[in-house]
């Protein structure tokens, strides 16, 4: 499914050598996935809008709060 997509690291990981970073990869499906660098083959897909509601939420401190 995601075999052959490009992985991008999160701009807020650490820069080292060990696995500790979040990566995301887009497809021309519109479809965004993200994983952990630790375990590769375990990762969430979802499409821009949800994934944009769900950072709004984080960044303003309401996740797990209704709108």
């Amino acid at each position: 499914m995601t075999q052959g997509v490009r992985w991008q690291k999160s701009t807020f990981s650490d820069g080292g050598d060990g696995n500790t970073c979040v990566e995301l990869a887009t497809t021309a499906a519109q479809l965004v996935h993200l994983r952990e660098s630790d375990t590769p083959t375990t990762h969430l897909t979802t499409t821009p809008v949800p994934l944009a509601h769900l950072l709004h939420h984080i960044k303003t401190g309401r996740l797990g709060t209704r709108a």
